[in-house]
């Protein structure tokens, strides 16, 4: 494989540190800061913040030798040949991109730099932040031949980061010059070589040695224009199919039906085609309001994405109409909750639908019993424990007594439960399930009242209709 470079990572976020931790595993030298020395102290002695699928085993590889974590960033950008802004970019009150973090850290870089550097953003930018963080750098004493700067954008999910990183479908790159442009081939070596995937320790995925990820190299406008675009189409497909899915409620026809029929048509694909409560989490309701507000800037209405934006908010509104019309009042009514995580397979609980949810079943007088495999210590900051809040150990223990059962993330888990033993812990056999994770022939048959999304609701012993 290729020279092995030292690459700084400005941020210990889920972004931030799965990248730092894939960095070292195809071989880099890897320092990883942070101003939060708690962070910094928790991840030195072994502790991860976030729930991420291989992410402990991966860090505990390289965290003696490849990675090291710090709150010294004038030390690390000393040290380092490339610099990775990793830092949160969270929406402003505008509706656009709050890039003040991002600034923070360009102007301690110029202080910084003492040869030549590659300045690469990660954080999801809007279109011309390249141009503004040359300029911070300029103005705060670096001179023009010291750095080049770089659009990397990521393209993760979260819960499948690590994978999503060592085998992506791509890899972008924004450069101005092939100086920096040799730089982020040096990075990426070992992948688009196809080299990592024959080492014994490499993470399985999609890629291999024979069919490596290609290097799209760009504009650094147009590398940080198809990050927004990305995020944005991917936002319009789930609100497109929860729009179709509300059609389907309407008609008596089922969604996943439908969903299955124009995702064959290779023009538009399986992915992003599941009905349910809308999507969240840190990237796609962000993102889309950032794209839209660059849109705007530009002088263009991009209408389209408010619609978008405005679908996935009726969404949880109309799947808590579900839940009030299938158990018809709600006040003193005790409900197990699954999920609490905007997905399953991560902790993240920011904009999540499901706790959106919770709220509104609170504020209509319901007690619930919250479950999730990850996200209940984060869901304590925003739902705290009391009269109305429990939380609970496990899914039958929720449900234990509870007039009806809510499924509100996909975990894997929650599909394989144990249906028999969840009927007989529930004291109402009702189903109202947000994410479509079971068959509704068979929950009938197992003798629930069964809810879902853009699908036939049945009761008890009842076959669907074909």
């Amino acid at each position: 494989m290729t020279q092995p470079l030292v690459i700084a990572v400005v941020g210990s976020g889920y972004v931030g540190l799965v990248s730092a931790a894939c960095f070292a595993e195809i071989g880099h030298r890897v320092i990883c800061v942070d101003n939060d020395e708690e962070k910094v102290r928790l991840l030195n002695d072994g502790g991860i913040p976030i729930h991420e699928e291989y992410l402990p085993e991966m860090l505990g590889r390289h965290r003696v030798g490849n990675i090291e974590f710090t709150t010294d960033l004038h030390g690390a950008i000393k040290q380092a040949q490339a610099v990775f802004i990793a830092v949160g970019t969270p929406q402003s009150d505008a509706g656009d991109a709050d890039l003040s973090y991002v600034d923070a850290v360009a102007t301690a870089i110029a202080r910084s730099i003492d040869g030549y550097k590659v300045i690469v953003e990660k954080s999801t930018v809007p279109v011309y932040t390249n141009e503004w963080i040359r300029r911070i750098l300029e103005r705060n004493g670096a001179s023009k031949e010291a750095f080049d700067v770089v659009s990397n954008p990521e393209f993760l999910r979260e819960g499948t980061g690590v994978t999503d990183f060592l085998h992506p479908n791509r890899i972008v790159i924004g450069v101005e010059s092939e100086r920096a442009a040799k730089v982020m081939r040096q990075i990426y070596e070992p992948l688009t070589s196809g080299a990592y995937y024959d080492l014994p320790h490499a993470v399985p995925g999609s890629r291999s040695a024979a069919s490596p990820p290609p290097l799209m190299k760009m504009s650094t406008k147009a590398a940080e224009m198809t990050k927004h675009a990305t995020n944005a189409f991917l936002a319009m497909k789930i609100s497109f199919i929860n729009a179709v899915a509300n059609l389907c409620d309407a008609a008596g026809v089922n969604v996943e039906e439908v969903a299955a029929g124009v995702g064959m048509d290779e023009r538009i694909g399986p992915k992003f085609l599941r009905a349910g409560i809308g999507y969240g989490g840190s990237c796609f309701p962000k993102d889309v309001a950032a794209f839209r507000w660059v849109a705007e800037q530009l002088g263009h209405q991009f209408d389209l994405l408010a619609e978008v934006e405005k679908i996935n908010c009726e969404q949880k509104k109309l799947f808590f109409r579900k839940i009030r019309s299938a158990l018809w009042t709600l006040r003193g009514k005790r409900l197990a909750v699954f999920g609490l995580a905007f997905k399953g397979g991560t902790d993240d609980i920011r904009e999540s639908p499901a706790i959106e949810i919770v709220q509104m079943l609170l504020k209509e007088g319901c007690c619930v019993n919250l479950f999730d495999p990850a996200a209940m210590e984060r869901a304590k900051a925003i739902l705290e424990p009391g009269s109305q809040v429990a939380y609970v150990s496990d899914i039958y223990e929720a449900a234990k007594g509870a007039h009806a059962a809510l499924f509100l993330s996909d975990w894997q888990e929650f599909a394989s439960v144990d249906l028999d033993r969840l009927r007989q812990e529930l004291r109402h056999p009702i189903v109202i399930d947000g994410r479509n994770l079971f068959d509704p022939e068979l929950m009938s048959g197992k003798g629930f009242t069964y809810v879902s999304v853009g699908r036939p609701s049945l009761a008890a012993g009842v076959k669907a209709p074909h």
